[in-house]
Parts: structure tokens; C-alpha cells; sequence
């Protein structure tokens, strides 16, 4: 067998070896971020240390650098793969025949299942309360989460207006107003839902009902 033929018959060993450092690459990328996800949450950002992350994500520290430059790059990666996502969902088209109240009062209630109680919450929590300290961690999260957020919402309550289903057009001034439950949903279950359980659905149907009015019997 001649070596052109031999190197022929075996074409997917040469491309193998790549793909099987890339797809490590990979998993090791995935395990720094769930461990600094873990760390973060349980030491708060300050006091993280990437030793510690290394340490739980099972490699060398060293490796770390192989993907993020310093503590700071990491956990934005965490805000850009945990809660980015989610605010993309808010320019997503209006479903044909829907409300605007049903895709808010939709989007609303994914937030609080997805976020509020979840880890991701513990995220948002943290920049709550380590944002003053660091301040170039809140001024991504807020360009990133907070400055796209708005800007969808207030294009969603524009389109209300237009369409009669909101009638108080200084609305569209304050988006914030909007969001207001999903954000007391997440300080309320870390700090106070052991003394006053929050039913933060029914509070959003509430809100909703303030804004666009009551829903009329079907």
C-alpha cells in the first residue's frame, strides 16, 4: 500500500486529534464557569479567589488564564451565559393575535421562574450588593442586562399605548415601572421570604392589572 493510500484510508485521525482538544477546551471552559458561578455565590465577588475557583473546577490555576484574563472577565462571562439570554427574549416579536399584557405577563413569569428563584437571582443579588464596590462589574451588567432591558420594555409599552391597551402614555418615561415586581421578587426571596412568603405571581397580575386594567371576564 502506497503512502498516499494509506494516509487516505485514515482521514478522520488527523482531524481528530483538533477536534478532541477543542471539545476539552471546551469542557474545561464550562467547568471554570460553573465553579466561579459557585464560588461567586457563596463567597460573594470580593472575597472569591481564583485559586478557589481553580481548586473546584479541578484544574490548575494556571488554566484559568487560558480563558479569562482576571476575576472580573470571568463573572461577566457568567452575566453574558446566565442572564443576557433572557433579555434578548424581551425584543422578540409579538406573537400574532397575542396582547402586549400576555407577552409581558409571559416574560414576566419566565423571569420569575428562570431567575428570581433561581441561581441567576444570586447573580443579580450580587451585583446588587457588591456593585458600589465595583463599580466597572455594574456598569457592564447595566449596559449589557439593565440599558437593553429598558429600552425593550419601553418599546413594548409604546406599542400598548398605541394600541390603546395602555392609557397612561407617561408610561413609556419610566420602563422601570414595568419590571418593578421581578426585581422585588428577587431582593424579597433573599432577604425576607422565611418571614412573609412572597406569592410574587399573584403580586404581578396585580401590577399588570394597574397598568393595563383589569382583564375583562372571558
Amino acid at each position: 500500500m502506497r503512502r498516499g493510500e494509506a494516509q487516505a484510508g485514515r482521514p478522520t485521525e488527523t482531524g481528530a486529534a483538533p477536534s478532541r482538544r477543542a471539545d476539552r477546551a471546551a469542557e474545561r471552559r464550562t467547568a471554570i464557569v460553573q465553579a466561579a458561578m459557585d464560588e461567586f455565590i457563596a463567597r460573594g465577588f470580593a472575597a472569591t479567589r481564583l485559586d478557589d475557583i481553580a481548586k473546584r473546577a479541578g484544574v490548575a490555576k494556571g488554566t484559568i488564564y487560558l480563558h479569562f484574563k482576571d476575576k472580573e472577565s470571568m463573572f461577566e462571562e457568567l452575566i453574558r451565559t446566565a442572564i443576557v439570554p433572557f433579555v434578548g427574549r424581551l425584543a422578540a416579536p409579538l406573537p400574532a393575535g397575542g396582547s402586549v399584557r400576555d407577552m409581558v405577563e409571559a416574560l414576566a413569569k419566565m423571569f420569575l421562574q428562570e431567575v428570581a428563584g433561581t441561581r441567576r437571582g444570586d447573580l443579580v443579588r450580587l451585583i446588587i450588593a457588591e456593585g458600589p464596590r465595583f463599580p466597572a462589574i455594574a456598569d457592564f451588567y447595566y449596559r449589557e442586562v439593565v440599558s437593553r432591558g429598558l429600552a425593550a420594555m419601553r418599546a413594548l409599552i409604546q406599542m400598548a399605548i398605541t394600541r390603546g391597551e395602555i392609557r397612561e402614555p407617561k408610561l413609556v418615561q419610566h420602563p422601570q415601572l414595568m419590571i418593578a415586581p421581578m426585581m422585588v421578587a428577587v431582593l424579597w426571596k433573599s432577604l425576607f421570604e422565611r418571614h412573609a412568603p412572597l406569592d410574587a405571581e399573584a403580586m404581578l397580575q396585580t401590577h399588570l392589572d394597574l397598568i393595563f386594567g383589569p382583564r375583562r371576564p372571558t
